[in-house]
């Protein structure tokens, strides 16, 4: 029997402060109206998967969203806090040109993505959440062997996950989408992940997508 699991992954949708440009990591932000819709059209897009399980970020926008598709499927949601964004310390509420303004050397280190530079105040490096959350992800597919599951995240995470399929260096320059409530589809095997399908987002042809500036 083939041991590999199918992975759909949905980034959360859209809140007030992806609209406003300012970083949330860990701040539990929730959906705003635009949000909402976009969670119930990506529910609507995979009602019809088959899918064993749905994990979420135990951080509401991401819980919301798979609230959404686990109604369709009739099946429950199951928190992880190890697919929550990546911690931002003192950036967190911030927008970039404020930030720029503030700590322009710490914003210098952050645009060439140096895998240790954690930003003050508790928040994580590129490299520790790398680990963690692709860590997280694999672990969940392992419990479902020649299954499917549905994994609701954030941004950061579906960034890491792509860069791991994909087997990009964590200091690569993003040049994929990450849009909120996009459909974004993997399979991890003995081998890793990679990668099958990226930022679908058919589903939404009805409502804008707010894409995730690198």
């Amino acid at each position: 029997m083939d041991g590999s699991c199918r992975i759909i992954a949905v980034r959360h949708g859209e809140t007030a402060w992806n609209r406003e440009g300012r970083l949330q990591g860990h701040q539990d932000i929730p959906l705003n109206e635009r949000g909402l819709a976009q969670a119930e059209a990506v529910a609507l897009a995979l009602a019809d998967e088959d899918v064993d399980a749905i994990y979420a970020s135990d951080l509401q926008r991401a819980a919301r969203t798979a609230a959404a598709i686990a109604h369709r499927q009739g099946l429950a949601v199951r928190t992880d806090a190890g697919l929550r964004e990546r911690a931002f310390g003192e950036f967190e509420g911030c927008c970039w040109p404020e930030l720029e303004a503030r700590r322009p050397e710490d914003c210098a280190r952050w645009k060439r993505r140096e895998p240790d530079f954690a930003p003050p105040g508790g928040g994580e490096s590129l490299l520790d959440f790398q680990v963690r959350c692709v860590g997280a992800v694999e672990a969940l597919a392992r419990r479902h062997p020649g299954g499917s599951i549905v994994v609701v995240a954030h941004g950061g995470v579906l960034d890491c996950l792509y860069r791991a399929a994909t087997r990009q260096s964590i200091q690569a320059a993003r040049t994929w989408a990450l849009g909120n409530a996009t459909i974004n589809r993997l399979i991890h095997s003995a081998g890793g992940l990679s990668l099958v399908g990226w930022n679908d987002d058919l589903h939404l042809s009805a409502l804008s997508v707010l894409d995730e500036s690198a």
